[in-house]
């Protein structure tokens, strides 16, 4: 889940790129079982919102809400299905 890694971190740079301050992951279990490793490393309060699922938002929660840009929303599904796809491969063995 490297490339989650990666993903989460330029959703920062970009939150911060434009002026905000990003303090929170608003993230679903699903998202939070992929991410436990490096999640807590981002230095964000993760907050575990059900509905959420497999996705999560990065967000400056002094903005969220009024302002588009003040959030970016990642997630896990395609990694997922990307890593999926590739364990077929292998077992084609071709």
């Amino acid at each position: 889940m490297n490339e989650l890694r990666e993903v989460m971190v330029k959703a920062i740079e970009e939150l911060r790129n434009e002026g905000m301050n990003p303090d929170i992951v608003l993230a679903g279990s699903g998202f939070i079982e992929h991410a436990r490793e490096f999640i807590a490393r981002l230095g964000l309060r993760v907050y575990r919102i059900e509905e959420l699922g497999y996705d999560a938002v990065i967000a400056d929660s002094k903005f969220l809400g009024q302002i588009k840009k003040a959030s970016r929303r990642i997630s896990v599904e395609p990694f997922l299905e990307e890593k999926n796809v590739w364990e077929e491969i292998e077992k084609l063995d071709v």
